[in-house]
This record gives C-alpha cells, structure tokens and sequence, in this order.
C-alpha cells in the first residue's frame, strides 16, 4: 500500500468518488460506501482506514467550500489545501453538478411548508478557532461567496423559496389579503432595489427581503452590495437579510437585522476606479 503525501491523481480519484456518493445521497438513492471504498483501494493503492480518513477530509473541505457534505463523513480538519484543489477541479470539470441540485418545480415549491428560523451564528456556537481558520481560508482562497452569487439557479430557488415561504406564514396567520399582496421583486422589476421580496408582517408592516442563499453551512460567507447596505440603513425598521444554507438537502434559514456589523464582518473586496 502506498504511504506519504497524496499525489493529485489520487486527490482527484477520491473526490470523484466522494462526489458520487455525494450525489446519490442528495437524490436519495442508495450506494455502497464500502464497494467505493475497495474501488478506491485497487485504482490508487492507498488502504481501507487511510480512504476512510481522507474521505472525511473530503467532508471538511467541502465545508470550506461552502458546498454539502456526506453525512457519514464526519469533517475531519487538518487536511491538506491539496484537497481543496481537487474539489474545486471537480467542480470545474462538472458545471452542471450544482446546477441540477436545485431543478424544483414551481409546484414543489409552492407546495412546500414554511420555512423554521431559527438563530443566527454568535461567537457561542462557533467551532474551534484552528476549525474556523482553516475553513475561512479555504472560503477565501476559492471565493465561495462570489461562486454562490454568479449561481443564478441557487439564487433563484432561493428567493422563490422564501416568496412561498412569506405567503404561507401570512396565510397561517390569518392574513390572506397580505399573503396575495406579497411580491417576488427581484423577478418583476429586476435586481437593483435593494432587496428580493417585498412582504408583510402579520400586523401589516413592510418587510423588506434580502435573500442570501448556500447550498453550504450556515457560516458559509456571502456577498452584499454597497446598494443593499444603503437601503438596510435607510430602511432598517422594514428590512431584513433572509440567510438560507444547506439548501439543496433540507434549507435552514435565520434572519439578521441592521446593522448588519453587528452579526458580522463587512470586508471591502473591490474598489471603483474613475477617471480624474
């Protein structure tokens, strides 16, 4: 069996296997964790319990790359950014992959209950910092926030996720008339406004929402325009930023308030060049 370092070849065999599970798992097919495992074994010469550990790499590295994990993978830091590589060559490779997570019907949507918010992250629930490092610097090597906002079918079924969401929570609160009014803005007008969709309390008060959606954790990083933000402090009583994560296997979502510094750090990432 071979020992030391893991070659890209290998790297790139083991994350192609993690994918296909990966996939079955998400689709809710059946697959055999042990028969990829042996495969696996003859195709790179590497033993049962070293697949094992690395596949569980595999899960960490995935974290950091703001993407679903394999539930009998449990994250196992430390890995090698080597690792990291291999995935995002995957994912490169295989454009279509991230794209078919989210092919959901109209129907299916409409059809589906509301969403549980529940609480944001806080310095209380945050996992060990030598953890974090190591998941912030795959975030930021890969730019997951900018691969999350180009995916245009993950932000869609987003922001049609949360336009049901809003009505259903109004109709099971009594208020039909305010669930009819509820408007997917983004889609009728157009990006630009500052936010996606314009709901209501069940007392009848706007709620302005931004919605930022991952198919990752929920401290999976995210982008916001300098147009969003203005329209936070201008409209801070009415708006809301609507964070969905772990989309594409069963979404979760909690709500931050403004100002939005309060819950997180704000990193200016590009600058607007004039001429003088």
């Amino acid at each position: 069996m071979s020992t030391g370092d893991w070659s890209d070849t290998e790297n790139d065999a083991l994350v192609a296997a993690y994918f296909a599970m990966l996939s079955d798992e998400l689709s809710g097919r059946s697959y055999n964790k042990a028969a990829q495992n042996r495969a696996l074994q003859e195709r790179i010469g590497r033993s049962r319990g070293s697949i094992e550990f690395k596949l569980s790499n595999v899960s960490a590295a995935c974290i950091g790359l703001g993407l679903p994990v394999i539930k009998g993978y449990q994250p196992r830091f430390n890995f090698q950014m080597s690792l990291a590589e291999a995935a995002s060559r995957w994912l490169a490779r295989n454009p279509e992959w991230e794209i078919a997570l989210h092919n959901t019907t109209p129907r299916q949507m409409a059809e589906a209950s509301a969403l549980f918010v529940g609480i944001a992250p806080t310095l209380r629930n945050a996992p060990p910092p030598e953890e974090m490092e190591q998941i912030q610097r795959v975030a930021r090597r890969f730019d997951v926030a900018g691969r999350d906002e180009r995916n245009r079918a993950l932000g869609y079924a987003g922001e049609e996720r949360v336009f049901h969401h809003e009505r259903q929570t109004l109709r099971q609160s009594g208020r039909e008339d305010l669930a009819r009014r509820v408007r997917w803005v983004s889609k009728e007008d157009g990006d630009g406004v500052g936010y996606d969709i314009a709901s209501f309390t069940e007392q009848g008060r706007e709620r302005l929402i931004e919605v930022k959606t991952t198919n990752g954790w929920e401290r999976t990083p995210f982008y916001i325009s300098r147009n969003e933000l203005d329209v936070a402090t201008e409209r801070r009583d009415d708006w809301y930023l609507f964070r969905l994560f772990e989309f594409a296997r069963a979404p979760k979502a909690f709500e931050l308030r403004p100002p939005l510094e309060a819950h997180v750090s704000l990193t200016a990432t590009n600058f607007q060049a004039s001429f003088q």
